[in-house]
């Protein structure tokens, strides 16, 4: 491969096809001359690829004289604070809530934020010069190779760190089912919960390379459902395999998406004058009836582009606290330097505990939604999206016919080879057909890939 790209979240791709552990130990060679830092911490999630391309990894940051941490299976949010803590980046293996097949890595800066735009771009740079150069050239020797260690201590730090967000409460008997989507999580999250003295049962927490996101986690809330009812608990808390996303469970097995949880979030900070600007950012994807409820709490809603680095810089922009997706990837910028599922989880078990109230009785009637109907068409051209004028023919017509209540969104994932296409309008079948059709605009020109 001559040269990488990042996406909304890293760069990705098909373990070992498109993400190779020779692709791995450039783009950290690269990463190791742009940032030009002695240190970096370097974790993965529990997919097979893992430890292959972290190893692959953290050998051209070696090679370039850059010790490594190593602190093996541990969840993005974890490794954002940690760079943040200790004032060094951090690099994760992962592809969040893809397929196991596919891997990531994700870079961090010193802050514990995602490296800026401009900072990849020369990293690619740099990724694509180094396949020019003699094997061996300028590179250190001796004493001044870096060393990989392991780092015991890493998991204890986040644990730490993130009940600080707490502030000494505890959760003492509050019932919680965990879904832990076989990932990174599976031995942290249930860890911080007990410690704080919830009465913790977990599922999809026995990793086995393969069963990463497989039917359970923040994308399949439904086996957390079943197991939130027939245990009769009082909450459910299901994350993705890298958990930086969250959804929640009530004790009915009702889902509390990121709109929902945003929603409760914003309301309570609000009461209690700890929302700045009283405003709260979310996405275009974010539900209108979002907005209409935030609207009737006199609550202002900033609106950015889907990703949360838009979510964040919007955040940071306007000194704000809260913002999200409706995926679930929710940001407590005061709290935390990335969206975080375990750190989201706490507070929502606080805001429980705190008011004395259900999940149910907190959701019901906040949001009263408008019909929205969201798919994913697999294409192999994704890249052509902007110029498929077929496509943007159809989009328009589309929109038309839905009129001023209605709303097309359509965008090329930054994650995966997929069109995400969504339709929102006060009809619900209407909306369907209005999303079949365009589905059937892009698959046509754009090529469907096979699923």
């Amino acid at each position: 491969m001559g040269q990488v790209r990042f996406g909304t979240d890293g760069v990705r791709g098909v373990a070992n096809v498109e993400l190779t552990a020779e692709v791995a130990l450039r783009l950290g060679r690269a990463a190791a001359r742009v940032l030009g830092e002695s240190q970096f911490v370097v974790g993965r999630d529990t997919r097979r690829s893992g430890p292959l391309l972290q190893s692959a990894f953290s050998a051209g940051l070696a090679s370039e004289g850059v010790s490594v941490c190593d602190v093996g299976v541990l969840t993005t949010p974890a490794l954002a604070l940690l760079a943040k803590e200790r004032r060094i980046p951090a690099a994760v293996v992962s592809a969040s809530h893809n397929p196991f097949g596919d891997n990531g890595i994700k870079l961090f800066s010193a802050g514990g934020t995602k490296v800026a735009v401009e900072t990849e771009r020369a990293i690619e740079a740099c990724f694509t010069t180094l396949a020019a150069e003699p094997a061996g050239a300028g590179s250190p020797s001796g004493a001044a190779v870096g060393v990989i260690a392991p780092d015991p201590e890493a998991a204890k730090q986040y644990r730490k760190g993130v009940l600080r967000a707490l502030e000494g409460r505890r959760l003492d008997g509050l019932h919680v089912v965990l879904d832990c989507a076989n990932g990174a999580a599976s031995a942290l999250a249930p860890a911080v919960f007990e410690a704080v003295g919830a009465r913790v049962e977990v599922i999809c927490d026995h990793p086995d390379g393969t069963n990463i996101n497989d039917g359970c986690g923040s994308t399949h809330p439904d086996g957390l459902a079943e197991a939130v009812r027939t245990r009769r608990a009082a909450l459910g808390l299901a994350f993705d395999g890298d958990a930086d996303r969250l959804v929640a469970v009530d004790h009915r097995g009702v889902v509390a998406d990121g709109d929902t949880l945003l929603a409760m979030f914003a309301v309570d900070l609000a009461a209690r004058a700890l929302l700045p600007g009283r405003a709260v950012v979310v996405t275009v994807m974010s539900n209108l009836g979002f907005r209409l409820a935030m609207a009737d709490r006199d609550i202002a809603v900033v609106e950015t582009p889907v990703g949360d680095r838009a979510v964040l810089e919007a955040l940071d922009a306007g000194g704000l606290h809260l913002g999200g997706e409706q995926s679930g990837h929710i940001v407590f910028r005061h709290l935390a330097s990335t969206g975080d599922g375990i750190l989201t989880g706490l507070l929502l078990a606080d805001l429980l505990v705190r008011t004395g109230a259900t999940l149910a009785a907190l959701a019901d009637g906040l949001i009263e939604r408008v019909p929205q109907v969201l798919r994913n068409v697999r294409v192999l051209e994704p890249g052509r999206l902007a110029d498929a004028s077929e496509v943007w023919a159809t989009v328009k017509e589309v929109e038309a016919s839905l009129g001023p209540v209605g709303r097309v969104l359509l965008r090329a994932s930054g994650t995966e080879p997929v069109i995400r296409v969504m339709v929102e309008t006060a009809d619900h079948d209407a909306a369907e057909l209005a999303v079949e059709r365009i589905c059937t605009a892009v698959a046509g020109s754009l090529g469907q890939a096979p699923a």
